[in-house]
């Protein structure tokens, strides 16, 4: 026991000698000033408390960033016996939070003495806060005091806030709505804008008393308005509801006049009309202007500093999304304050609402509406352009979905036909490219005949099933007509002879081909207000075989081209080669081009009496119509595995355009419909493109 003891000491002593080793260590080391005695003095020395300009600028920045419990901890005693820290806080963050304030700026500091207070400062500023508002710029003052602790806190009331806000008072945002920008056609006929509907909703105080009849009626409401039973009651009993409230239960059609009827047999239901945004054209429209939709949580995130709320409705889809920006209605606001008797006090802060801009578009609405009607029981895409000027008239995609659904808001029956409708009536076709078929004929023909390796007049030879050598294996390339005469451009075109085309394909080449079609803008963005795929000539951007190659001369192989981007093609046959920029908005400017000089004048002029010659006399004939120059060119592409494949789709194309530069309202229309196998292919297009000429 002895000798641990000992060792015990010893190791204390050995500790003891260590700790001073490394004191006498510390106090040779640069920038200490050496010895005990000096650190003791330092320690012992008194801190200097905060410079109040900077305890100022420190509260407001903890308001800022909503640390409101910090600020309750900057102000003095006395204020604290005023407010406890829990209605501090609240007060607080439901003015600051509920203004938006943010971006808080002190300035103009002065700090002032109060000599038979030394403890005391009086300071001076100026606060400039941003708010949902717009800026509120206040010059205030403020007391501080220094405590017990040696720290200065701040003097604290609701007049911190604003100098104008008592006690009692209360803060009000209030939104001063404007409105949504519209749309219109070419004549100013409304396409989206404001229009009446009907909202249908229990008033408590006006049910029936009795339980088991309140739940009868409410069964029988979420009947007729396909909604549940607990969705209704859920919304009954929202804290704000109250006997006289207007409970909304869902917007319908003002036109369903059957159904108005049928729910105000039931007591307590009321029906109110109101103003929605609204689509006159319906289903004819519906992929092209689009809807709008209340916005989401997501949405408000990332848009909160660009004036969106909780109310603000986004434009969803089609034109209302792509000019979001322009048709949106930029709300107002004002900030005032209440007296504790409701009175309304002094505005702090105003924003003026602002309109969204209406829309003037080239859309011809009775065009639309002809080409809708037309194919509204296909799966279809049509553009209607002035080939003159490449202003678009008409763009449809079939089937459709009547826009106002999604406004009012839809149920789950209509949402269900919707989705389970196997054409996909929410797919926009002709934002889409297809392959072309035959009328790629043009296109092909036109690069030949430009680059003068094919001569219009020369006689390739008639066949009927051709092949470029045995290599080819058992791929033939077949033609369907056996037409008479030299198989030259125009009849060739006329009765759309595949082999012509497949041979000059093959005369023109892999890389000229290429390089021609990227010419005529394939592969490139198509310069347009509402986005468009781009047309391609294949996966690889080139051709991997001669086969593809003689494929793609007549619209097989592996291209895919959008219909406008044909329209604005085939329009250039009537501009001198000049492939024009396609044009949505209504502005009256001059015709602009996105190729100049893709083909010349002489070309576009051949090619154009090619296609003249097809509506005179060869597939496009259906849609002759005497005393007028056509010029068009039929499409029937087919979706096989293998060659030889009679089960594979077919896509039917037409494409028709006023040939007479005269002419007083010279009109092109491409129109693509899918699944025309066993309905004529191309042949079920003509005429019903033929109908809008007539």
């Amino acid at each position: 026991m002895r000798n641990r003891g000992i060792k015990i000491l010893c190791g204390l002593v050995c500790v003891a000698s260590v700790v001073l080793i490394i004191v006498m260590l510390r106090s040779s080391w640069p920038g200490t000033t050496g010895g005990l005695e000096s650190a003791t003095v330092y320690a012992d020395e008194p801190t200097l408390p905060m410079p109040v300009e900077e305890v100022l600028k420190l509260f407001f920045a903890h308001a800022e960033n909503g640390r409101f419990g910090e600020m309750y901890d900057k102000i003095t005693e006395i204020s604290r016996r005023q407010i406890t820290r829990v209605d501090f806080i609240e007060r607080n963050r439901n003015i600051y939070q509920g203004i938006g304030a943010r971006d808080f700026i002190v300035s103009d500091v002065r700090v002032h003495e109060v000599y038979d207070r030394p403890g005391r400062r009086i300071v001076d500023y100026t606060l400039q806060i941003s708010t949902v508002a717009g800026y509120i710029i206040h010059d205030h003052q403020a007391v501080f005091e220094l405590d017990a602790s040696g720290e200065y806190r701040k003097h604290w009331s609701s007049a911190t806030i604003f100098p104008e806000l008592g006690e009692n008072d209360r803060v009000r945002v209030i939104i001063l709505p404007a409105q949504r920008g519209n749309i219109y056609d070419r004549h100013g006929q409304m396409l989206a804008g404001p229009g009446p509907a009907s909202q249908v909703g229990f008033v408590p105080g006006r049910m029936r008393e009795d339980a088991y009849d309140v739940a009868e009626d409410i069964e029988r409401i979420a009947a007729l308005l396909e909604m549940t039973p607990e969705n209704i009651i859920r919304r009954l009993g929202a804290s704000y509801v109250r006997e006289d409230t207007f409970v909304l239960l869902r917007t319908i059609s003002r036109d369903a006049q059957e159904l108005i009827d049928e729910l105000l047999t039931v007591q307590g239901i009321m029906v109110s009309t109101t103003t929605v945004r609204y689509y006159p054209l319906g289903r004819a429209a519906a992929h092209l202007v689009g809807y709008i939709q209340n916005i989401n949580a997501e949405e408000l995130e990332l848009l909160r500093d660009y004036g969106y709320h909780m109310n603000s409705v986004i434009g969803r889809t089609g034109l209302e999304s792509i000019y979001e920006s322009r048709l949106r209605a930029r709300d107002g606001r004002e900030i005032f304050i209440i007296d504790s008797a409701g009175n309304r006090g002094i505005t702090l802060a105003r924003r003026s609402p602002v309109d969204g801009e209406n829309l003037y578009l080239t859309i011809d609405t009775e065009i639309q509406l002809q080409l809708y009607e037309t194919f509204a029981g296909d799966m279809s895409a049509s553009v209607a352009m002035n080939p003159q000027t490449g202003e678009v008239l008409a763009l449809v995609s079939t089937p459709s979905y009547d826009p106002n659904y999604f406004v009012r808001g839809l149920t789950q029956s209509q949402w269900d036909a919707i989705i389970e409708n196997e054409n996909l009536p929410l797919l926009n076709r002709f934002r889409s490219t297809f392959s072309p078929g035959s009328t790629m004929k043009a296109i092909t023909a036109a690069i030949g005949v430009d680059a003068g390796i094919i001569d219009p007049l020369e006689d390739f030879g008639r066949h009927m099933r051709w092949q470029q050598d045995s290599s080819w294996g058992g791929f033939f390339v077949t033609t369907v007509t056996d037409y008479s005469g030299p198989a030259n451009l125009n009849n060739a075109m006329a009765w759309s002879d595949n082999i012509y085309f497949a041979q000059a394909a093959l005369r023109i080449g892999a890389d000229a081909f290429a390089a021609g079609l990227r010419d005529f803008g394939f592969g490139a963005r198509i310069p347009f207000e509402y986005g468009m795929f781009s047309s391609s000539i294949s996966r690889t951007g080139g051709f991997t075989s001669d086969i593809q190659l003689a494929d793609s001369g007549y619209g097989q192989g592996e291209i895919l081209i959008n219909p406008l981007h044909m329209a604005v093609i085939y329009a250039a046959f009537v501009n001198d080669g000049n492939i024009l920029e396609p044009r949505l908005i209504y502005s009256g400017q001059n015709t602009s081009h996105w190729l100049p000089n893709a083909f010349s004048p002489e070309t576009a002029q051949t090619v154009l009496d090619s296609l003249i010659f097809s509506v005179e006399y060869g597939t496009g004939r259906p849609a002759r119509i005497p005393g007028r120059t056509l010029a068009g060119k039929t499409g029937t592409a087919e979706l096989k595995d293998a060659q030889g494949d009679d089960t594979g789709r077919e896509l039917g194309w037409f494409v028709l355009l006023t040939a007479d530069e005269t002419a007083e309202n010279p009109l092109l229309v491409v129109s693509m419909v899918e699944d025309v196998q066993g309905r004529g292919g191309s042949g079920y297009v003509v005429p019903k493109v033929a109908g809008l000429f007539g």
